[in-house]
């Protein structure tokens, strides 16, 4: 029996090695022919796009760490108002009203604002879609605190299913209150 099962393991051997250097060869094989087929390229004009069809949101604003206060006194959110947000509209009826109800489900007071004692009101605008489902949500006006402000903007990004005549561009309120 010994005597048999040696031819076997030679004719193993050479089958293994013959599939190893195929597989090994292959992909050189394949790049030789692939490498002699012409490549065309052609360019094609692109569309002109006028800009008045086009609406471009403004890029967000990066939210920054609040500052450490050295003194106890509070200091006021001075915050200047982008010029677009005056023309913007607040989001008003029934929308407000399910924007409310969402977001006092969805706003996470956080533990960091809590412990601080930290309160105040953002101003965040809201990009709907069609289905009247929160697709971009920016900061306009800081509550002063950033843990606040990212915790709107945050909440606001998660609203979904408001009514068709809700505008696509809303301005939402967010306030912040310790009771």
């Amino acid at each position: 029996m010994i005597s048999r099962a040696r031819p076997f393991l030679g004719w193993a051997l050479v089958i293994s090695i013959a599939l190893h250097a195929l597989v090994i060869a292959a992909p050189a094989w394949r790049a030789r022919q692939l490498s002699q087929v012409p490549l065309t390229v052609s360019l094609r004009e692109m569309p002109i796009v006028h800009e008045s069809r086009v609406p471009v949101p403004e890029p967000p604003r990066p939210i920054l760490p609040e500052k450490k206060q050295r003194h106890s006194a509070a200091r006021p959110a001075l915050t200047p108002v982008a010029p677009q947000t005056a023309t913007l509209q607040r989001l008003t009826g029934q929308a407000a009203r399910i924007a409310g109800e969402q977001m006092a489900r969805e706003l996470l007071y956080p533990v960091e604002a809590i412990e601080r004692g930290l309160q105040g009101e953002a101003l965040v605008l809201l990009f709907l879609d069609e289905s009247g489902n929160a697709v971009a949500a920016r900061l306009e006006e800081s509550s002063g605190h950033a843990v606040l402000d990212a915790a709107a903007v945050r909440a606001a990004r998660m609203l979904r299913a408001l009514p068709a005549s809700a505008p696509r561009e809303a301005l939402l309120p967010v306030r912040f209150r310790l009771r």
